[in-house]
C-alpha cells in the first residue's frame, strides 16, 4: 500500500464514534460489493479485473505497440467521457513515460477544434484508435466519420487497416460492423466493467501502449490495489474511511467535495474523478457535487470562495511525495523580492509549504479536508490510484442507497438532441 491517507482535518467535524456507528453500513457495502448482491452487480467486473487481466493479454498489446511507433509520428484517440478523460489523465500523469504524441477527438462538437487538429497533423504518419462499444455515440461517430476520410485521403485501403484500431463491442453495434466490413485491428470493450470504470482495460491500455506506457506496471499497481483495499476493516481499509469520511460529512450537508491538487500532472486525473463521482453518485435525488481546483493558480481565483463562502463543501487534496524533478531557486544579490527565503531550496518545498498552508487556513476557515497522498508519479501508483478511487466510490454509492454503476440520467439530453437532428 502506497497511497497514505490522512484525515486530521475532519477533527471537530467528524468523531471516531461517528466512524464506528458507520461501519455495520460499510461492513454490509462491502459483501454487498464482493457478493454481487448490491445494485448493479452486472457491472463489477472492474473489482477482479486487474488479477483477470493476463501477462499474454498485456505482451499483446505491446507487441502491437511497438509495431505502431515503427510507423507512426503520432496517435489520434477518438473517444468521449471514460473511452477519453482516463486515457488523458494518465498521459498526463506519467508525462516523462511518453514515447510517442497523443491527440485527441471525438470529445467534443467544436468544428474548429477537429478543422485545426486535422490541419496540424495532415503531413504526419498518424494511427488511429477508435473507442465507443456502440459507435452510435454522437461526438465520437461524428468525428470518426470525419477522420476516416481524412485518412482515406492520405492512405490506400491496405494501408488503412494497420492505422486504425478500434476499441467496440466483441459481437454487436455499429462500430463492430464497421471493422469486420473494413478488417481493421480490433480489441473488444468488456461487457461487466461501465465506461468510467474502463481505463485499465483494452480502452486504457491500448492507446497507453501504443504512446509508450508500461502497462504491466500500471495492471500490477492496481493488482496490488486490489488486495490492500479489499479488506473489510475499514481501521486497515484508507479507500473505506475515505468513503466513510465522504458519506459522514453528506449527512452533515457538506454537499460539495473539492478535489484540489498542487501537481499540474494529477489535473487530468481530478477531470478522470470527476465523471467516476459523479456519474456513480448523482441519481435518486442525492449525490455529492464533485469539483476540482488546481493550485496554486486557483487559489488566486477560487481561494476566497473556499475560505469565507457558504460552509456547505469539503475538501480533498491530492498531492505526491516525490515531484519526479527537482528544481533549485537561486540566489539573488538584491533579494528586492525578499525570497532569499528559500534560495537554494527546491521549488516543490515551497509548494508542498502552499498545500500545508492552504489545508490549515481551509480547516480553521469551516471547511473539514483531507489529503490522499500519492510516493510519486509511476505507473504502478497511478494504477493502485485508479483502484483506490474505483473502490471507494462504489462503497459511498451503496452507502448512499443508489446504483453505482448506471448513468439513466445522460440520456435525457440525447433524446432531444436527436429529435432535433431529425435521427431515428
Amino acid at each position: 500500500m502506497k497511497i497514505k491517507f490522512d484525515q486530521k482535518n475532519l477533527e471537530g467535524f467528524l468523531s471516531i464514534k461517528d466512524f464506528e456507528g458507520v461501519q455495520p453500513a460499510v461492513d454490509k457495502a462491502h459483501h454487498d460489493l464482493l457478493k454481487k448482491t448490491g445494485k448493479g452487480s452486472d457491472y463489477t467486473g472492474w473489482l477482479d479485473l486487474p488479477e483477470k487481466t493476463t501477462d499474454s493479454t498485456l505482451d499483446e498489446i505491446l507487441g502491437l505497440a511497438r509495431t505502431v511507433r515503427e510507423h507512426s509520428d503520432c496517435l489520434i484517440g477518438i473517444g468521449i467521457g471514460g473511452s477519453y478523460v482516463g486515457i488523458r489523465a494518465s498521459l498526463e500523469f506519467l508525462i516523462s513515460d511518453q514515447k510517442m504524441p497523443v491527440y485527441y477527438a471525438g470529445h467534443n462538437l467544436s468544428a474548429g477544434y477537429l478543422y485545426h487538429l486535422m490541419e496540424q497533423l495532415k503531413d504526419k504518419r498518424i494511427t488511429v484508435v477508435v473507442i465507443s462499444k456502440s459507435g452510435t455515440t454522437t461526438e465520437p461517430a461524428l468525428a470518426f466519420r470525419i477522420i476516416k476520410n481524412f485518412m482515406e485521403e492520405k492512405y490506400s485501403p491496405a494501408e488503412l487497416k494497420k492505422r486504425i484500431i478500434t476499441i467496440t463491442d466483441a459481437e454487436k453495434g455499429a462500430l463492430r460492423s464497421i471493422t469486420k466490413k473494413e478488417g481493421y485491428q480490433s480489441f473488444s470493450i468488456n461487457n461487466d466493467v461501465g465506461g468510467r470504470f474502463s481505463v485499465l482495460t483494452p480502452v486504457g491500455l491500448v492507446p497507453l501502449a501504443l504512446a509508450g506506457i508500461d502497462i504491466k506496471s500500471l495492471i500490477q499497481g492496481a493488482r496490488q490495489a486490489a488486495v490492500d483495499y479489499g479488506v473489510m476493516d475499514m481501521g486497515k481499509n484508507p479507500a473505506y474511511q475515505y468513503a466513510a469520511a465522504r458519506y459522514l460529512l453528506y449527512q452533515r450537508g457538506k454537499v460539495i467535495e473539492v478535489l484540489s491538487t498542487f501537481y499540474q500532472r494529477l489535473s487530468f486525473v481530478e477531470e478522470w474523478w470527476k465523471q467516476l463521482f459523479g456519474e456513480s453518485e448523482g441519481k435518486d435525488g442525492k449525490g455529492i457535487f464533485p469539483t476540482s481546483l488546481s493550485f496554486t493558480t486557483d487559489l488566486h481565483s477560487m481561494g476566497q470562495l473556499l475560505q469565507e463562502g457558504e460552509r456547505n463543501m469539503f475538501e480533498t487534496f491530492l498531492m505526491a511525495e516525490n515531484s519526479g524533478h527537482e528544481v533549485i531557486i537561486p540566489s539573488d544579490d538584491a533579494n528586492l523580492d525578499n525570497f532569499n527565503c528559500v534560495a537554494g531550496k527546491d521549488l516543490d518545498f515551497v509548494n508542498k509549504q502552499a498545500y500545508k498552508a492552504t489545508a490549515m487556513a481551509h480547516y480553521e476557515g469551516g471547511v473539514p479536508n483531507m489529503t490522499i497522498t500519492i510516493p510519486c508519479f509511476d505507473a504502478g501508483t497511478l494504477g493502485e490510484l485508479y483502484y483506490f478511487f474505483e473502490k471507494a466510490v462504489a462503497i459511498t454509492g451503496y452507502l448512499l442507497e443508489v446504483n453505482p454503476f448506471n448513468q439513466p440520467g445522460v440520456e435525457a439530453y440525447k433524446k432531444k438532441m436527436f429529435a432535433l437532428l431529425g435521427r431515428k
